[in-house]
């Protein structure tokens, strides 16, 4: 397989995780009890750098802005693959920092969370190193159809 469709695969995998993320994870309903309580809690106001903020508004905050995060990788992961069919091995050193990063994002999610965005996360690492394992260098010799033959006078 080529490294197009692995970046591909990577894109959509990272966009659903974005989606179910901002749905269940932002958005989502705390159970009752002890998730209600902390959740009245964590509404406390506090002075934080000349503004009034909670833990809640971290939390929202800092769940939308991994949303983004997550959004933007999918469409940059659009944008390689994009890249990829020209010239996918000077792309590896990014797939390679992207796929270290979701790596060590699935190992965050399994000490920290459960188990459905780790195995989401290291799909996406897998498709990375997919995609590192299968990009080859543009052989200079064959002709392409995006390469004009050089004309001699």
């Amino acid at each position: 397989m080529r490294p197009v469709l692995f970046l591909r695969i990577a894109s959509v995998l990272t966009l659903i995780h974005s989606i179910l993320h901002t749905v269940g994870g932002v958005f989502g309903k705390p159970v009752n009890g002890v998730a209600a309580a902390v959740a009245a809690n964590m509404r406390t106001q506090f002075p934080a750098f000349g503004a009034m903020r909670s833990y809640s508004d971290f939390y929202m905050g800092m769940g939308l802005g991994l949303t983004i995060f997550l959004t933007m990788d999918a469409l940059l992961f659009w944008l390689l693959a994009s890249l990829a069919k020209r010239d996918a091995a000077r792309l590896r050193p990014l797939m390679i920092v992207f796929a270290l990063g979701y790596l060590i994002f699935a190992l965050n999610s399994y000490i920290f969370f459960f188990s459905f965005p780790v195995i989401v996360e290291l799909l996406i690492a897998a498709c990375l190193v997919a995609a590192v394992v299968t990009a080859k260098p543009i052989d200079l010799a064959e002709p392409s159809p995006d390469r004009a033959p050089l004309k001699t006078a």
